[in-house]
């Protein structure tokens, strides 16, 4: 899908995902939610089965208002974006996405290309008109690339996040796709 040379001069490749991705997906999954506090999950507690991911790719890959992005350095799973678009159709033009970066990839551009392409992809899809996520409200390095990509804040949700006992807000945030 994309080949891109990083600040780093890695060279990214970005690429949707398929079935067959499922382990190596997993395996991914399970070391970024070792890594950081920002998700909304921590180690051990995704709960997914590598079926489960078969299916679930699947199931995105064959809809026009879903994506899901993988991209490698030197064929290493670095970075991952899924959007989910809406199932009916008074809200499938709109949907939310999340996104990780491993840790040592942290600041390499990884997630800025990673937007861009879901950007891009919505775009061209002439389906997607709005583009959601939410993100904690102190977590300042994702909400400046999140406005740097075009996003505009929302609105907040009191208490969204319960980590080590402590309630954290999260901010939404959107962008409109022309």
């Amino acid at each position: 899908m994309k080949y891109c040379q990083l600040r780093s001069g890695q060279v990214l490749y970005i690429r949707k995902a398929y079935e067959e991705d499922a382990s190596i997906i997993l395996d991914y999954i399970n070391k970024v939610g070792t890594e950081t506090d920002n998700l909304t999950f921590g180690e051990g507690e995704f709960g997914v089965s590598e079926d489960e991911e078969a299916v679930l790719i699947s199931t995105i890959t064959k809809s026009d208002n879903q994506l899901m992005l993988c991209a490698f350095i030197n064929g290493k799973l670095v970075g991952q974006l899924v959007f989910r678009g809406g199932l009916r159709p008074r809200i499938r033009h709109t949907g939310e996405f999340g996104i990780t970066v491993l840790q040592e990839h942290w600041g390499k551009g990884v997630g800025n290309e990673l937007i861009t392409c879901l950007i891009t992809w919505a775009r061209e899809s002439h389906i997607i008109k709005k583009i959601n996520l939410r993100v904690r409200s102190d977590h300042h390095h994702a909400i400046n690339l999140y406005r740097k990509s075009g996003f505009n804040t929302e609105g907040t949700s009191s208490r969204e996040f319960l980590i080590s006992g402590q309630y954290l807000d999260s901010i939404h945030m959107g962008l409109e796709i022309d």
